[in-house]
């Protein structure tokens, strides 16, 4: 079979089935990474190919370039001080969680920070891909977004802390370089919206993907993995918006959205891919069942009880909440092959994480719906969450006609 056809199988495969099994409550990105998984099973190190790291490489770059342009500084400072709270609560936990990963698994502080944030990290761009399916009204979907937001923040600074202080030198110039890098995003945009766009029109979202892919591609150089570049990137063009309005604008946010939905099934196939055949244990598998039977319901239950003591919201409001912000697919898988590839993390542990992000991921979805519908005459699309509150707030703003007009 030629290359060609294997890889529009593969495409085929990807785009298709995961989309076709979340009628069964399963969220695609678990499909693809099964289908990873059986890959790897099947054809070995065959699998390992390069065609589908760059896929994959564009996939986790693209999602944080959009977690970044997701960012909304003027939301986040509307509900600052219980986000404070909330991230105070957050560091106590990952603090007290690395503490008993060092102490009774035997690894290195710095392995054990990173199960820590394995552990506890939302994976934001996932859980705002699913928000429409929840069920969630607006007050809701905001406090979710807002808390996977700031927690996905303090993650991505405590990673790139993590990674290099094991050496003071290294951590000293990658620091350097990044703050070079954040100095130098807003120079570049802005360079590149007077000197290329005007003579290009409709090139902001080719410049966007471009700008995004090189910052990933220089913190994976540091060894901090592509995501903090991208995620960087982002939130650097979220920025600019009021300079440089259709580098952010909803349009080129919507297109990225569209470009991240193609390439970001390869990243979870490819991420099965890597699972090593000493993970799929039934060690592996116990200890995963344990972990999330533990830390689970501890995570979720922190969250609504922080929620009904701060909002006095019902038990229900409170338990949609944490659960939504339950899934954390995408950095518990990066951080545990890091851990693995990078401090030896032994296979059952590798594996009990997997396992623990598939059935955290799985939550929202049993747990949470939407009311289905099988009225035939509404055929109203279905907008994304973000699109509907960004479209219910402009309408709020615009003047209501006179009845003389």
């Amino acid at each position: 079979m030629s290359n060609e056809l294997i890889y529009l199988l593969l495409i085929f495969g990807l785009l298709v089935i995961p989309r076709a099994l979340q009628r069964f409550k399963l969220p695609a990105p678990i499909t693809c990474l099964i289908l990873g998984v059986g890959a790897m099973l099947a054809f070995g190190e065959r699998v390992h190919d390069p065609v589908i790291t760059l896929l994959s490489t564009l996939g986790i770059s693209s999602l944080f370039l959009f977690a970044g342009l997701e960012v909304d500084l003027h939301a986040l400072r509307k509900g600052l001080g219980r986000l404070v709270v909330h991230l105070l609560i957050r560091t106590v936990s990952l603090v007290g969680v690395a503490w008993l990963a060092w102490r009774y698994l035997e690894l290195g502080w710095q392995a054990a920070a990173l199960v820590s944030l394995a552990l506890l990290t939302p994976s934001t761009g996932f859980i705002l891909d699913t928000l429409e399916r929840l069920g969630l009204d607006e007050e809701e979907r905001f406090w979710v977004t807002s808390k996977a937001i700031a927690g996905e923040l303090m993650a991505l600074a405590a990673l790139f802390v993590v990674l290099q202080a094991g050496d003071p030198m290294q951590l000293g110039v990658s620091s350097l370089v990044m703050t070079a890098m954040i100095v130098g995003l807003p120079l570049l945009f802005i360079a590149l919206g007077r000197w290329v766009v005007p003579h290009a029109p409709g090139s902001e979202f080719s410049l966007l993907v471009m700008v995004g892919m090189v910052a990933a591609f220089i913190t994976f150089k540091l060894g901090v993995y592509y995501l903090v570049g991208a995620f960087i990137a982002g939130l650097v063009a979220r920025m600019l918006r009021l300079r440089m309005p259709r580098l952010a604008s909803d349009d080129n946010m919507h297109a990225l959205r569209l470009f991240a939905t193609f390439f970001v099934p390869f990243y979870f196939f490819h991420a099965g891919t890597l699972i090593s055949r000493d993970a799929l244990t039934w060690e592996a598998a116990g200890l995963g069942i344990v972990i999330t039977l533990v830390v689970l319901p501890l995570r979720v239950g922190v969250i609504w009880l922080q929620r009904r003591m701060m909002f006095r919201e019902e038990r229900g409001k409170s338990l949609k909440v944490s659960v939504a912000l339950a899934p954390t697919l995408v950095f518990t898988l990066v951080l545990a092959t890091i851990l693995y590839t990078r401090f030896d993390l032994p296979g059952t542990l590798f594996g009990a994480l997997i396992l623990y992000t598939t059935l955290n991921t799985l939550l929202p979805s049993l747990v949470l719906h939407s009311p289905f519908d099988v009225d035939p005459m509404d055929t109203r699309p279905v907008s994304h969450p973000e699109d509907r509150m960004r479209a219910e707030s402009a309408t709020a703003r615009a003047p209501v006609p006179s009845i003389t007009d």
